[in-house]
């Protein structure tokens, strides 16, 4: 079907009051871009889910790393979006203008080469991500560990997504009929990975691709199964997503990472949705060397992580536009290239 049919069937087989939640930020923005939002049926409520690494990094974890930066003698190293996310009172771009050392790169394997041609400097590479992202952090400490390179240390801010998906139903803020399960991450994780919170909720639940017509096919998929009332977990992202997911990913990640307890933006301690890095690469953990604990003040006026939660949209945050934009952001879900309010604001959303 092309997307005018898959619109009109849409529209033909929706009935009720329909709330659903995409989780990823990807998708968020590709169905402001593509317009998805305004075909759909005013009865199909989208909410926005946490699926934005950036947005979904603590307060407390932001401000640990400001500290560091600040207080010692450590390059940071980091991708590009977290340099604009607010600590309490200041960003990594701040401390960059004032001289401190802060890269950005876009393969953490250039970490690898900037330790070793500032031998006589010490750098802190922050890994960030879902389980997407984990993979290649994990392959570049492995590397880090066979060369031997001793200046190069890690802080893993990694998260899984199902955990947090299964806190959102848990908290039942909002009464979820739907979800689409993000793209990227099930490639790795499959669609197995979600099958144990399919089981025990059984919310309809469609992973898809990125495309208009993939979006459009998987929220048909999903429409149906809902009016159907025959819940269902289904992959309708096949060229990309198997069952089982990517093995051999799977390895490299869970070789150098454990399962921990991880602090989500919104969401608070989340046990088992965190990625720790195992005995056998404590070396390269910043947080054995530098164990402190710094204490973080939260904007209360920045309503990011109800945004993160889906139970309020950007437009009813008293900070969305008037004083948090994407060149001034109070909040990540504003800094993000997969956050809900950059997207309401580059698209208009409503």
């Amino acid at each position: 079907m092309n997307t005018e049919e898959l619109v009109k069937n849409i529209i033909k087989i929706s009935k009720k009051e329909i709330n659903i939640m995409e989780f990823c930020g990807t998708h968020t923005h590709e169905m402001f871009r593509y317009g998805i939002r305004q075909l759909l049926p005013s009865n199909i409520h989208l909410h926005s889910g946490p699926g934005c690494p950036v947005c979904v990094t603590s307060e407390e974890d932001i401000d640990y790393i400001i500290y560091l930066a600040e207080n010692y003698d450590l390059g940071i190293i980091t991708f590009g979006d977290l340099i604009n996310v607010p600590g309490s009172n200041r960003n990594l771009n701040i401390l960059r203008a004032k001289g401190k050392e802060v890269k950005v790169i876009y393969s953490p394997l250039e970490a690898l080469s900037i330790a070793r041609q500032n031998s006589h400097k010490k750098y802190l590479l922050i890994g960030i991500g879902f389980e997407t992202t984990a993979p290649n952090l994990a392959y570049t400490l492995i590397k880090a560990k066979e060369e031997n390179i001793k200046n190069l240390y890690f802080l893993s801010l990694h998260k899984l997504t199902p955990p947090a998906m299964k806190a959102i139903l848990d908290m039942g803020e909002i009464k979820l009929h739907g979800i689409i399960g993000p793209g990227h991450v099930s490639t790795i994780i499959g669609r197995r990975g979600w099958k144990d919170i399919f089981d025990k909720y059984q919310v309809p639940f469609v992973i898809t691709g990125f495309k208009p017509e993939e979006i459009l096919y998987g929220i048909y998929q999903l429409i149906k199964i809902i009016e159907e009332e025959k819940p269902a977990l289904i992959n309708a992202y096949g060229k990309s997503v198997k069952e089982e997911g990517n093995i051999k990913a799977q390895e490299i990640m869970y070789k150098v990472f454990k399962i921990g307890p991880a602090n989500w933006r919104g969401l608070g301690i989340i046990e088992n949705s965190g990625l720790l890095l195992r005995e056998e690469f404590e070396e390269f953990d910043i947080r054995k060397i530098y164990s402190v604990k710094v204490e973080s003040k939260k904007n209360d006026l920045c309503k990011c992580g109800e945004v993160l939660r889906g139970i309020i949209k950007p437009t009813e945050c008293p900070l969305y536009k008037k004083v948090c934009t994407p060149e001034n952001p109070k909040g990540p879900c504003m800094v993000s290239a997969e956050g809900t309010c950059s997207a309401y604001y580059l698209y208009g959303g409503e």
